[in-house]
């Protein structure tokens, strides 16, 4: 086990657990995996599906980030993440696998630095879309709140432009 890169994680995150084990691990598979190493740009791209503290050790091993486009977030609830290299277009995806039911959380998070990545997820190789690089966007002021919002978050309403805390989305009760 790198303790080095581990202290990186723990030192960002605040504290040690369990989740931000998981994430470490997932980390250091998916870069394994793919042959990349820290994303300067966007040449490494991480879509989690949870928004847990093994996150953060995806940002800090990975250098996936939400504010630099290469973190993205599907919120499914599962304990998993795909990994993409762009430039080849290869991808993989960490599945953590269920726990031995005897085991306490100090006992998960040691299996979890200790045990090879193959042992802890279950891995497959999805074939997806590479999403399109993040790009810029036009600030449009809201009519009603005066908070500025990027173009593609901005609605029309009654000659209004509207931010999405301030549209009122027009339904009739089965949409």
């Amino acid at each position: 086990m790198n303790k080095e890169l581990w202290e990186k994680c723990v030192n960002f995150h605040g504290h040690e657990c369990g989740g931000l084990a998981i994430g470490f691990k997932a980390a250091l598979g998916a870069i394994e995996e793919l042959g990349l190493n820290f994303s300067q740009d966007e040449e490494l791209l991480c879509i989690t599906e949870n928004d847990a503290c093994g996150v953060d050790a995806v940002q800090v091993i990975t250098g996936c980030t939400m504010g630099k486009g290469n973190l993205m977030y599907k919120g499914t609830g599962k304990m998993a993440f795909t990994f993409l290299n762009r430039k080849e277009n290869k991808s993989v995806r960490l599945m953590l696998n269920p726990f031995h039911e005897d085991m306490n959380q100090k006992q998960r998070r040691e299996f979890l630095l200790l045990a090879d990545y193959r042992d802890v997820f279950k891995i497959t190789y999805p074939k997806i879309q590479v999403p399109e690089k993040a790009r810029g966007f036009q600030t449009i002021i809201c009519d009603k709140c005066q908070e500025g919002a990027a173009d593609h978050k901005i609605r029309m309403m009654n000659g209004q432009k509207l931010c999405l805390d301030c549209f009122e989305p027009y339904t009739r009760g089965w949409d």
